[in-house]
Parts: structure tokens; C-alpha cells; sequence
């Protein structure tokens, strides 16, 4: 299984999501904003980014420009409840695999972050 960053400024959004991951047998991390994701990916490596887009300090797009620009290789995956925010990430298509709208389902959830994993695992 894989090693998995959260990223979300919802404490509710972020333990449903680790729960969900870690029950599929995944290693999950978690940060509260951008800022503090970048911070745990220098000290640990990670096969997954999964963002929120809308956080305070740093956002989940600038999140996933430097974490591209610095981690090539992992896969990001966004999330958001927001259509704004879907189109801003719209931009970013050959950097992140996918948005998952929120509100999303644990077999949403736990389906995108498998495609997400086997897509990259493909290339």
C-alpha cells in the first residue's frame, strides 16, 4: 500500500478521509494547510498528495505547484466543494490527476485515490 499525505483545513474532512485510507491499508500523514503539508513532505516521503483546494495560509493550488515542481514523480489529487475552485484547478491538468468534489463517499474517496495510485504506477 501507499504512503499518503491529507491535506485539509477541516479536521472532520481530514479524519474521514485518514480513517477511509488507512482501513484500505494505507500509511496516512495529515496537515492542517499548505504550508504545513510542504513542511512534512521535506522530512517524509509520500506516494500520494490528496488537497484540499481552499485553506488558509496556502492554498491547495499553490500546494500542488510546489510540491510538482519538487516531487515530480508523486501523484496529487485535489478535492474541493467549491466550482471556483474546480476551474482554477482546471489549469493544472497535467500536474494533478484529479478533483474529487466534496461532499464525496468513502468509496469515492478511497476509488479516486486507487486511480490515482494506478495511474501513475502505469506511466
Amino acid at each position: 500500500m501507499a504512503r499518503i499525505l491529507v491535506v485539509d483545513d477541516e479536521d472532520s474532512v481530514r479524519s474521514f478521509v485518514e480513517r477511509a485510507l488507512t482501513l484500505d491499508g494505507h500509511d496516512v500523514a495529515t496537515a492542517c494547510d499548505g504550508a504545513d503539508a510542504l513542511d512534512v513532505l521535506g522530512r517524509e516521503g509520500f506516494e500520494l498528495l490528496l488537497s484540499d483546494i481552499r485553506m488558509p495560509l496556502m492554498d491547495g493550488i499553490a500546494l500542488a505547484l510546489t510540491a510538482g515542481r519538487d516531487y515530480p514523480d508523486m501523484p496529487i489529487l485535489l478535492m474541493t466543494g467549491f466550482a471556483d475552485q474546480r476551474e482554477r484547478a482546471s489549469d493544472l491538468e497535467a500536474l494533478i490527476e484529479d478533483v474529487v468534489t466534496k461532499p464525496f463517499s468513502l468509496a469515492q474517496i478511497r476509488e479516486a485515490v486507487a486511480g490515482a495510485l494506478q495511474a501513475r504506477r502505469a506511466a
